[in-house]
């Protein structure tokens, strides 16, 4: 059907461009006339081109066709969205045929979508809305035989930070194969991330889901596991109406990882979702599953031909790998060697979470899109640069993951490494994802080799027993999952040196520790002081640094603290805050990262994602961190009491160059 009506409407012609009401009159005896229908809502747009736009929505076997022509005539009135509702594809081409005749030139631009839109609130209901003179609506009419149209279609309210955003983003038909499909991952995060681009209109019309596991689950299982998921772990509430939309296209296979009968089944299952839809699909395979078995998911998606398909076309298939992408430089390099085999650079989608918060987001808003901020944003002005990423709990019941893992590898290497490259990277040519990439990994290569003797570039602990939220928590060996004399670290604070032009001679400090004073990340900018300063004169100032502060969790937003007159009668100086919060400004229900990662790689968009060079330099400034620890044993790791903010090595690390840890 989108193929012949594409066709239909961008069909030649020629003729004298319409004019002003002439162009609402046009659309509005298209429904009326010739499709039973009614008009439900308006909204008067100024254009600078006319052009019309059809929606096709698919709703129990109805058609609900949205239309909006533009004009160019200086003061023009221009229609919104219209819906009609029509049953047969030979009713609906009739009037799209009556439509065009009518008109008396072409639109000169066209877009078709096919998106899935929510009715009112939830659901389609039986129309009852009146007509006023400020708002215009006509009562749901229908020829002989056709059904009556039971809703006011409306644009549904949406969130203020989709306000603009198309909703659909442009993504093909997709199918989503979550492989580790009865995880934690999955259940925490990825299905209700499925769940909520659902609510808010941003999944394609033909979106299926596909779980994949070792459990021999059925589908009916499956959809109760996931319903429970979003009942439990989505920032919505759960809605049936919406859940009943995703339910119905979800579907589990069953099988090892290593098993080649069980990929065929996977190839099977798309092939069966393509012929009832009667289209192609775009798979999106995401690999959220134990490290130990990214190899043979990606070999058996290659050898079953999944990894190939559709390639060289924009609906072509993509795969997004989970972290820990590799455990040194070796095992990086090898994972890559075993991806490329596969698929493709473009194809591939290796994810960091931190990068889909909306704070890492701000970070290239502020950096680039303010003018204040960029003239300043390099060694002239800027002293140090700190990033904190400190968690409350301890390992919990991930004491076995953590043993083999430890902060370095699950927190700096990957998480805190992203943070330094958008704070420190040159301005990309574009806002495309390989413009923006490649400037950081240049950024990542210009970062020195640390020096790893005694009072050199890093220190690691462990946190020993303490206080956490006014109770007593054990050591980390005390653990469950722990051997007693383990060496693993909980505590990491590296200094970094970048040999560029904008960064030599500033200082970048990372930290990442658990079981620490309270859970927060932040990336502080602290700027230089003042030379010699009137208000230095005297001891009657109290100054500070300025500091530009990116808090990226629990309360995601910024502050700037700047120096202030006391109010009174003598001069007295005092540090005050100045503070952005996303949650008072925009609300607190903000998208969650994985929504906004699982929705650019279905469209295609890399921005978000690392790239393979990007994770392979990153391994090599601390493959040799992590060999010269595992030789030293436990000399040189320091212990931290838990609930503190760090052990003393990690403070002297920054006092040795006349730096303190800022509080966050």
């Amino acid at each position: 059907m989108l193929r012949w009506l594409r066709q239909l409407f961008l069909g030649r012609g020629a003729g004298a461009a319409d004019r002003g009401a002439r162009g609402e009159q046009l659309a509005a005896d298209f429904l009326r006339r010739e499709c039973g229908y009614a008009l439900v809502a308006r909204n008067w747009r100024s254009p600078r081109d006319r052009r019309a736009e059809i929606d096709l929505v698919c709703r129990d076997g109805e058609i609900l066709v949205f239309v909006e022509v533009k004009t160019r005539a200086v003061g023009a009135r221009v229609p919104g969205y219209y819906a009609v509702t029509v049953r047969k594809r030979r009713a609906l081409r009739r009037a799209c045929q009556s439509y065009l005749a009518q008109l008396p030139r072409r639109p000169r631009t066209f877009r078709l979508d096919v998106v899935a839109r929510r009715c009112g609130t939830s659901k389609i209901s039986r129309c009852s809305r009146s007509s006023t003179p400020d708002d215009p609506h006509f009562p749901c009419r229908a020829r002989r035989g056709w059904p009556r149209l039971r809703a006011a279609m409306a644009d549904t309210p949406r969130h203020p930070f989709l306000q603009g955003l198309s909703k659909h983003r442009g993504a093909p038909p997709t199918v989503v194969v979550i492989f580790g499909a009865s995880g934690d991952l999955t259940a925490r995060k990825l299905i209700p991330a499925v769940y909520n681009l659902s609510v808010d209109g941003l999944l394609p019309a033909d979106f299926h889901l596909v779980g994949f596991g070792r459990k021999a689950i059925s589908d009916e299982n499956f959809r109760a596991l996931a319903k429970d998921a979003v009942r439990e772990f989505s920032r919505r509430e759960l809605n049936p109406d919406d859940w009943g939309r995703i339910a119905a296209r979800t579907t589990y296979v069953a099988g090892d990882y290593d098993e080649p009968a069980a990929f065929v089944r996977l190839a099977a299952q798309l092939t069966a979702i393509e012929q009832r839809i009667g289209r192609e699909v775009q798979p999106l395979f995401y690999i959220s599953t134990p490290p130990s078995v990214f190899a043979p998911i990606l070999r058996h998606l290659g050898a079953s031909g999944l990894a190939g398909k559709y390639l060289g076309q924009d609906h072509h298939a993509k795969v997004i790998i989970e972290k820990p992408f590799g455990r040194d430089l070796g095992s990086a390099l090898e994972l890559n060697t075993t991806i490329r085999g596969v698929f493709a650079e473009h194809q591939v989608y290796r994810i960091d979470h931190y990068l889909g918060k909306e704070t890492v987001q701000d970070l290239l808003v502020q950096r680039f899109a303010n003018a204040i901020f960029e003239p300043l944003w390099n060694r002239n002005f800027i002293d140090s640069v700190q990033i904190t990423v400190a968690e409350e709990g301890g390992v919990g019941s991930r004491g076995g993951y953590y043993e083999q893992s430890g902060c370095l590898r699950d927190m700096i290497q990957n998480h805190t490494m992203q943070l330094v490259a958008l704070t420190a990277m040159e301005p990309p040519g574009s806002y495309a994802a390989e413009a923006i990439r490649d400037e950081k990994v240049k950024v990542l290569k210009a970062i020195q080799p640390l020096s790893l003797v005694a009072g050199g570039d890093v220190a690691r602990a462990q946190y020993a027993a303490g206080m956490t939220g006014g109770k007593a928590v054990a050591g980390y060996v005390e653990e469950e999952g722990i051997a007693p004399g383990s060496t693993t670290e909980t505590y990491a604070a590296i200094r970094l040196s970048i040999n560029n032009w904008r960064w030599q001679g500033v200082p970048f400090y990372l930290r990442s520790g658990k079981r620490m004073a309270r859970r927060v990340s932040e990336i502080a900018i602290n700027f230089k002081r003042p030379p010699g300063t009137l208000f230095a004169e005297s001891g009657g100032f109290d100054l500070a640094a300025n500091t530009l502060a990116f808090q990226l969790q629990p309360d995601e937003g910024l502050s700037l603290v700047l120096n202030t007159k006391i109010p009174g009668l003598e001069t007295r100086t005092q540090p005050v805050k100045m503070s952005f919060r996303y949650s008072t400004t925009f609300g607190s229900n903000t998208p969650e990262a994985y929504e906004r990662l699982v929705l650019d790689a279905m469209i295609g968009d890399g921005t978000l994602f690392i790239r393979g060079d990007e994770a392979e330099t990153s391994w090599k400034l601390y493959t040799p961190v992590l060999a010269a620890w595992a030789a030293a044993g436990a000399e040189g790791l320091d212990r931290y009491e838990a609930g503190s903010w760090g052990p003393a090595s990690g403070d002297a690390l920054l006092a040795r160059h006349g730096h303190l840890w800022r509080q966050p």
